[in-house]
């Protein structure tokens, strides 16, 4: 059961009126925000014993209330308890690079050698091949390969094939992602001659430090002014499992990483200073490698190599630029013009070269700084 509390003041008759007039307007309800709580039911009837009970009423047990969730009041915009937690990519914590067990290139080397000389010799014993030819004493009652050395043909064979199926070379820079039946069984990274199970499929994975410049993407400056950025991104694989079985294409997963970075960073515009444009950088850089991190590719630098504005407003931005330079010139020469005339006056007075009143100091900076503007190139005021 639940009920719903409020606080009304009591009319309080004034002196002279009668006790049981009506009051005319309604109080005001102090309590606006109403707030619903469960009461047990028991409470409600509850009598002078104190809940205590007797032998034909005994107490009822107590009702244990759920702790209330507070959370956000629609329409108050105030925050009242627990907030939403960020979206955190989920990753297969199976799904780690780990070693592949590998032999030497030698054992394959020899099991195929012994595999071929098994061949050999089994060709003999059934009589397909000459003994003259093996330099071996003639043999009789050879008539063609029977079951056992058909059996003796399959085993030398599939160990030859074994042996020299498995060879494989290991590059500098360059991995093995072995997988079987669609399940990951390890990563190769060394070196040299070696044998893995032909059984296993072989996904070559570049691990070495590359770079991918994109082509140019939408962006936008601090003002909301569209720009149109080229990226250069340094990255490399630093996870070959998660790098190969969980994303189809690196450098396609990148350009959607960056293109998500863009819509966040706000980047500096063109013509801006060191430090914003390094800002950028380094929030652009901190974005995608935090995004890249899941699928294990290592993120070293994300830099904007060519900004420009967009078409659309290419030539507004020229000709503001335009505009901005050409008043920032001449400022500075109003400047350095108001100076000169200035220390002119200041020496001619100080000096007492001549005695000036107002209105004669007036003419004097009006015509010094006509003159000084026409030697600068500039028209007077």
């Amino acid at each position: 059961m639940t009920t719903t509390t409020s606080h009304i003041p009591e009319h309080v008759p004034e002196p002279g009126e009668p006790s049981d007039a009506a009051p005319a307007v309604r109080p005001v309800r102090l309590i606006h925000t109403e707030s619903t709580t469960e009461i047990p039911v028991h409470l409600l009837f509850r009598d002078d014993r104190g809940g205590r009970g007797d032998r034909d009423h005994p107490a009822p047990e107590p009702v244990r209330l759920r702790p209330a969730v507070v959370t956000r009041r629609p329409g108050t915009g105030r925050d009242t308890g627990e907030r939403p937690r960020p979206a955190v990519p989920l990753v297969d914590p199976d799904l780690v690079e780990r070693p592949a067990r590998v032999l030497p290139g030698a054992a394959g080397v020899l099991a195929g050698l012994c595999g071929a000389a098994g061949c050999v010799a089994t060709s003999w014993w059934a009589g397909v091949l000459p003994a003259e030819a093996l330099g071996l004493a003639a043999r009789a009652g050879a008539a063609g390969p029977g079951p056992a050395q058909w059996a003796a043909y399959a085993g030398a064979g599939a160990l030859g094939l074994f042996g020299f199926g498995g060879l494989a070379r290991g590059r500098t820079g360059r991995a093995w992602v072995l997988d079987l039946f669609g399940r990951y069984r390890g990563t190769v990274r060394r070196t040299g001659l070696l044998w893995v199970n032909p059984l296993l499929l072989r996904r070559r994975v570049d691990v070495r430090l590359r770079h991918w410049r994109g082509e140019p993407m939408r962006a936008a400056d601090r003002g909301g002014v569209p720009l149109r950025v080229a990226v250069l991104v340094a990255w490399r694989v630093r996870d070959t499992a998660r790098a190969t079985l969980g994303v189809e294409d690196h450098e396609t997963y990148l350009r959607a990483c960056v293109e998500a970075a863009l819509l966040r960073v706000p980047l500096a515009a063109p013509g801006a200073g060191r430090g914003e444009t390094e800002a950028a950088q380094d929030g652009l850089t901190r974005l995608v490698a935090a995004d890249a991190a899941p699928v294990g590719v290592e993120v070293f630098a994300v830099r904007p190599v060519r900004v420009e504005y967009a078409p659309e407003v290419a030539a507004a931005m020229h000709r503001r630029r335009i505009a901005a330079l050409d008043a920032q010139r001449r400022a500075s020469v109003l400047s350095s013009v108001v100076d000169s005339v200035e220390d002119t006056v200041t020496r001619l007075t100080t000096r007492g070269l001549v005695e000036l009143d107002d209105c004669e100091r007036k003419v004097l900076v009006k015509d010094l700084t006509v003159a000084f503007c026409a030697g600068r190139g500039e028209t007077g005021p």
